[in-house]
């Protein structure tokens, strides 16, 4: 049998044809093809044009906007409350300065310092005078810590070497460099000097490192039971500390504490209402709920575009045998749903931690306002996307994405040389200018000079000790000056132009520059065509009861009928 017999006969036994076969194949293609056009190009809608495409509404930026809102609320809040500890906690050290430092005056702690060897055990004798008289004395609610019924004692300790005979006049020394603590308790029970209380008591001035006096005192911030917030209460470890490491013949005084905020043991408000507390939980649950919905749409968008990018890439392979490239991989990973997840997961834990604090069960300020004000600066940055919708606005976001990779690497670059300038700004001119005196004062120093900021005190306050340093401070800095300022710093603003101009240029023509563009292009059906919107198909099971009712309506039809 020939083969035109053999099709003759596939045909009448009422199978398609082969060249109809491969038609259809062909046809089946073509719509596997359209179809992911069209969904790439849904994915990579706005919201706007999504709704005109599929009719849904746009929950995400409704919820975007509406969490803007409250997260700012929740700052601005928990920021008011925090300023109110701050407050508490830098007037206390002000007091705690005026209380036991001797003859201070505001603003003078830079230039507080001892010469004489009578004012050290003068300073030492007051602060243990003004320590005793702390409750008759203070216009506070200041306390002493107690440990039980005992009253925590106050520290008085000195460090010096342990063994030296030193002779300036000859020039002749022997020390033994290891150092020795020497540590006297005094209880707070009555105002006494320190001759009174330690006889005994000497300090070593030729060895001597440093004396430190310690104690604790006690104190409740009642200022906030005005905004309905339950006070704390505080632990103030006072630190005061003579410095002599430098045996210069003068000693540098400073006052320090570390602040412990603790829930009060026992508490009692009246005349007050808790509603605005009750307000405050409520309201931070309520933000919870509100990220913990956006992260979980956010993860939904970004494991579906990572669905549709691994469809493309399967498309690429089979269809014209090359790898998509990682820029065009990296499209369907949309940064600011990855932005707005972190700033999600920031926000719920802050708001965890608030109500936490709120309750006094914890007292970690400084942790809440790294995580909520983090999350807050990332979700007003969100708010760039949506502007990014507008044409006009849009250039800004596509220069920085596009500027990105060279600027990291300009940076990388420019960061060598100012890093070699720092290094030698701080061997060499260290001992000379005050702002050299370190690596992280250098730093600071030439960025300031880097925008023209403290520019003439850094040249004029160089010391003239040494001519030859002063000659190297004038080169080093003018061609600091020169090279980051009229070099670096325009070729840093050129290379940012120059993909401006770029980017701009590309949008005014219209081209597609990527592969993915490219395939993106070939689809023209606007979004209000109607071809984006999904056919809905009924579920198994409604098919299954409209089938059945379907055959037991002809069955009762073919039975009435016989």
């Amino acid at each position: 049998m020939e083969s035109s017999d053999i099709s003759v006969v596939y045909e009448g036994n009422g199978l398609p044809s082969w060249p109809d076969h491969q038609q259809e194949q062909q046809e089946e293609e073509v719509e596997y093809v359209e179809n992911l056009r069209r969904k790439i190009k849904y994915y990579f809608m706005n919201p706007c044009e999504k709704y005109h495409a599929r009719g849904r509404k746009p929950w995400k930026l409704v919820l975007q906007i509406i969490k803007i809102a409250i997260i700012t609320i929740q700052l601005v809040s928990f920021g008011l409350s925090n300023q109110m500890v701050v407050t508490f906690k830098e007037e206390n050290l002000m007091t705690f300065k005026h209380l036991f430092l001797k003859d201070y005056v505001d603003g003078s702690m830079d230039t507080y310092a001892l010469y004489r060897q009578t004012d050290v055990y003068d300073h030492i004798s007051y602060i243990i005078k003004q320590y005793g008289l702390l409750r008759n004395i203070t216009v506070g609610n200041h306390a002493y810590e107690k440990n039980g019924n005992i009253y925590t004692p106050m520290s008085l300790c000195q460090e010096y070497y342990r063994n030296g005979t030193i002779y300036p006049g000859n020039e002749t020394f022997e020390i033994d460099a290891q150092v020795e603590r020497e540590c006297l308790e005094i209880l707070p029970m009555y105002p006494q000097s320190l001759m009174e209380v330690l006889p005994n008591f000497e300090l070593h001035f030729k060895r001597l490192l440093s004396v430190k006096v310690m104690f604790v005192l006690k104190a409740i911030n009642l200022q906030t039971v005005r905004y309905r917030e339950l006070p704390d209460c505080y632990d103030f470890n006072v630190m005061i500390i003579f410095n002599n490491q430098a045996h210069s013949g003068r000693i540098k005084v400073d006052l320090d504490n570390d602040v412990e905020i603790n829930e009060c043991r026992d508490w009692k408000v009246t005349g007050a209402s808790a509603k605005n507390v009750y307000f405050s939980l409520l309201f931070d649950c309520l933000i919870i709920i509100t990220c913990i919905t956006s992260l979980t749409l956010c993860t939904r968008s970004m494991l579906s575009g990572i669905q549709l990018q691994l469809e493309y890439t399967l498309y690429c392979r089979s269809h014209s045998s090359k790898d998509v490239p990682w820029s065009d991989r990296l499209d369907f990973l949309n940064g600011w749903y990855i932005l707005i997840i972190v700033s999600d997961t920031l926000t719920i834990i802050g708001s965890i931690l608030k109500i936490e604090i709120q309750t006094k069960a914890l007292t970690s300020y400084d942790v809440c306002s790294i995580f909520l004000g983090t999350g807050t600066m990332f979700v007003w940055i969100g708010v760039i996307r949506y502007m990014g919708y507008f044409k006009k606005y849009n250039i800004l976001i596509l220069t920085l994405r596009a500027a990105f990779p060279n600027v990291i690497r300009f940076i990388c670059c420019a960061g060598i040389i100012y890093l070699s300038y720092c290094f030698c700004g701080w061997i060499v001119l260290g001992p000379y200018h005050e702002k050299f005196r370190t690596l992280n004062t250098v730093s600071e120093c030439l960025f300031s000079l880097i925008n023209g900021d403290d520019m003439f005190p850094t040249f004029k306050n160089m010391q003239q000790k040494s001519q030859l340093v002063w000659v190297f401070s004038r080169i080093y800095l003018y061609t600091f000056v020169s090279l980051f300022i009229y070099m670096i710093l325009s070729l840093f603003i050129t290379l940012i132009t120059n993909t401006y101009d770029t980017i701009k240029q590309q949008q005014q023509s219209g081209n597609p520059t990527s592969e993915l563009q490219k395939f993106i292009s070939v689809c023209k059906d606007l979004p209000n065509s109607g071809v984006y919107r999904l056919k809905e198909k009924p579920s198994c099971f409604l098919n299954c009861c409209v089938s059945r009712c379907k055959a037991y309506q002809e069955r009762e039809r073919l039975t009435s009928e016989a």
